[in-house]
Protein backbone atom coordinates (compact mmCIF):
# COMPACT_ATOMS: atom_id res chain seq x y z
CA UNK A 1 0.00 0.00 0.00
CA UNK A 2 1.30 3.42 -0.74
CA UNK A 3 0.54 7.20 -1.41
CA UNK A 4 1.66 8.10 -5.14
CA UNK A 5 -0.92 11.07 -6.18
CA UNK A 6 -3.71 12.53 -4.16
CA UNK A 7 -6.24 14.85 -5.66
CA UNK A 8 -8.98 17.07 -3.65
CA UNK A 9 -11.92 17.99 -5.21
CA UNK A 10 -15.16 19.81 -4.32
CA UNK A 11 -18.92 18.98 -4.81
CA UNK A 12 -22.57 19.35 -4.22
CA UNK A 13 -24.66 16.29 -3.80
CA UNK A 14 -28.08 15.27 -3.41
CA UNK A 15 -27.85 11.49 -1.91
CA UNK A 16 -30.77 9.71 -2.25
CA UNK A 17 -29.04 6.35 -0.72
CA UNK A 18 -25.74 6.24 0.96
CA UNK A 19 -25.00 2.66 -0.25
CA UNK A 20 -26.21 3.38 -3.76
CA UNK A 21 -23.75 6.23 -3.94
CA UNK A 22 -20.97 4.08 -2.36
CA UNK A 23 -21.65 1.18 -5.10
CA UNK A 24 -21.74 3.83 -8.00
CA UNK A 25 -18.44 5.09 -6.80
CA UNK A 26 -17.35 1.49 -6.10
CA UNK A 27 -18.06 0.79 -10.03
CA UNK A 28 -15.90 3.83 -11.49
CA UNK A 29 -12.86 3.01 -9.20
CA UNK A 30 -10.46 0.75 -10.82
CA UNK A 31 -7.71 -1.78 -8.88
CA UNK A 32 -5.77 0.56 -6.29
CA UNK A 33 -7.57 3.47 -6.66
CA UNK A 34 -9.09 4.85 -3.35
CA UNK A 35 -11.90 7.49 -4.22
CA UNK A 36 -13.09 8.36 -0.46
CA UNK A 37 -15.87 10.47 0.11
CA UNK A 38 -16.17 13.14 3.18
CA UNK A 39 -18.48 15.34 4.28
CA UNK A 40 -16.71 18.61 2.90
CA UNK A 41 -18.39 20.93 6.05
CA UNK A 42 -16.02 19.07 8.30
CA UNK A 43 -12.96 19.95 6.87
CA UNK A 44 -10.78 23.32 7.02
CA UNK A 45 -8.45 22.83 4.16
CA UNK A 46 -6.29 20.36 1.63
CA UNK A 47 -3.90 20.30 3.91
CA UNK A 48 -6.23 18.99 6.52
CA UNK A 49 -6.89 16.34 4.39
CA UNK A 50 -3.23 15.31 2.77
CA UNK A 51 -2.14 15.14 6.35
CA UNK A 52 -4.99 12.76 7.59
CA UNK A 53 -4.33 10.54 4.10
CA UNK A 54 -0.47 10.52 5.36
CA UNK A 55 -1.30 9.57 8.10
CA UNK A 56 -3.85 6.88 7.78
CA UNK A 57 -0.89 5.33 5.31
CA UNK A 58 1.48 5.48 7.60
CA UNK A 59 -0.63 4.18 10.48
CA UNK A 60 -0.90 1.03 8.25
CA UNK A 61 2.75 0.86 7.18
CA UNK A 62 3.72 1.03 11.35
CA UNK A 63 0.94 -1.51 12.28
CA UNK A 64 -1.00 1.02 13.94
CA UNK A 65 -4.07 0.96 11.85
CA UNK A 66 -6.79 1.44 14.28
CA UNK A 67 -9.24 0.57 11.44
CA UNK A 68 -8.34 -2.77 9.01
CA UNK A 69 -9.89 -0.41 6.08
CA UNK A 70 -7.40 2.00 4.71
CA UNK A 71 -11.11 4.08 3.43
CA UNK A 72 -12.48 3.72 7.29
CA UNK A 73 -8.49 5.08 8.78
CA UNK A 74 -8.84 7.72 6.23
CA UNK A 75 -11.94 8.68 7.64
CA UNK A 76 -10.73 8.01 11.40
CA UNK A 77 -7.25 10.22 10.83
CA UNK A 78 -9.13 13.01 8.74
CA UNK A 79 -11.62 13.59 11.75
CA UNK A 80 -9.03 13.11 14.76
CA UNK A 81 -11.48 10.45 15.70
CA UNK A 82 -10.68 6.91 17.29
CA UNK A 83 -13.45 5.12 17.28
CA UNK A 84 -15.75 4.35 13.81
CA UNK A 85 -19.06 5.61 14.45
CA UNK A 86 -17.99 9.32 15.96
CA UNK A 87 -15.68 9.59 12.50
CA UNK A 88 -18.41 8.88 10.08
CA UNK A 89 -20.88 10.93 12.56
CA UNK A 90 -18.56 13.88 11.30
CA UNK A 91 -17.26 13.00 8.17
CA UNK A 92 -19.22 10.65 6.38
CA UNK A 93 -22.24 10.61 3.81
CA UNK A 94 -25.54 11.85 4.66
CA UNK A 95 -28.78 11.10 2.75
CA UNK A 96 -29.93 14.36 1.28
CA UNK A 97 -28.31 17.38 0.21
CA UNK A 98 -25.01 17.81 1.15
CA UNK A 99 -21.38 19.23 0.05
CA UNK A 100 -18.69 16.72 -0.86
CA UNK A 101 -14.89 16.45 -0.29
CA UNK A 102 -13.95 13.73 -2.89
CA UNK A 103 -10.30 12.54 -2.52
CA UNK A 104 -8.80 10.72 -5.52
CA UNK A 105 -5.59 8.57 -4.08
CA UNK A 106 -3.36 6.90 -6.43
CA UNK A 107 -6.34 7.75 -8.87
CA UNK A 108 -7.20 8.16 -12.50
CA UNK A 109 -9.13 10.80 -13.78
CA UNK A 110 -12.73 10.59 -12.83
CA UNK A 111 -13.87 14.11 -13.32
CA UNK A 112 -16.39 13.12 -15.96
CA UNK A 113 -17.82 9.95 -13.70
CA UNK A 114 -17.95 12.17 -10.89
CA UNK A 115 -19.70 15.05 -12.20
CA UNK A 116 -22.39 12.76 -13.74
CA UNK A 117 -22.88 11.91 -10.08
CA UNK A 118 -22.29 15.35 -8.29
CA UNK A 119 -21.85 19.10 -9.45
CA UNK A 120 -18.30 19.88 -9.27
CA UNK A 121 -18.43 23.08 -6.60
CA UNK A 122 -14.86 23.72 -5.04
CA UNK A 123 -16.41 26.78 -2.94
CA UNK A 124 -17.94 23.38 -0.61
CA UNK A 125 -14.22 23.29 0.28
CA UNK A 126 -14.22 27.16 1.70
CA UNK A 127 -14.22 26.16 5.27
CA UNK A 128 -17.24 27.66 8.17
CA UNK A 129 -15.09 28.31 11.22
CA UNK A 130 -18.09 28.80 13.41
CA UNK A 131 -19.07 25.73 12.14
CA UNK A 132 -15.55 23.55 13.19
CA UNK A 133 -15.42 24.52 16.03
CA UNK A 134 -18.67 22.89 17.32
CA UNK A 135 -17.79 20.14 15.17
CA UNK A 136 -14.15 19.61 16.76
CA UNK A 137 -15.57 20.81 20.21
CA UNK A 138 -12.28 23.84 19.82
CA UNK A 139 -11.85 26.14 22.91
CA UNK A 140 -11.64 30.17 22.48
CA UNK A 141 -8.00 29.45 24.10
CA UNK A 142 -6.90 27.49 21.37
CA UNK A 143 -7.87 29.42 18.28
CA UNK A 144 -5.53 31.79 20.44
CA UNK A 145 -2.52 30.32 20.29
CA UNK A 146 -2.97 28.28 16.80
CA UNK A 147 -4.77 28.32 13.38
CA UNK A 148 -7.85 26.35 13.01
CA UNK A 149 -6.00 24.69 10.63
CA UNK A 150 -2.61 23.86 12.88
CA UNK A 151 -5.36 22.81 15.64
CA UNK A 152 -6.76 20.06 13.25
CA UNK A 153 -3.68 19.00 11.92
CA UNK A 154 -2.02 18.88 15.40
CA UNK A 155 -5.31 16.52 16.66
CA UNK A 156 -4.59 14.09 13.85
CA UNK A 157 -1.23 14.00 14.86
CA UNK A 158 -2.01 13.48 18.62
CA UNK A 159 -3.99 9.84 17.63
CA UNK A 160 -0.66 8.33 16.83
CA UNK A 161 1.17 9.61 19.80
CA UNK A 162 -1.88 8.24 21.72
CA UNK A 163 -1.88 5.11 20.33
Amino acid sequence: MYLDNIQILGFHASIDSVGETLDEIDSIRKDGEIIQLLNADSIVSKNHIIHGVNQAFLAFKRGENLANDISVEIVLRCSAQRQISKAFNMMGLKEGEMNLCVVLINSQDHMDELSSLFTLDESVLIPNVENLVKIYKIEDIELKNMSLEEIIIDRITKLTVDY
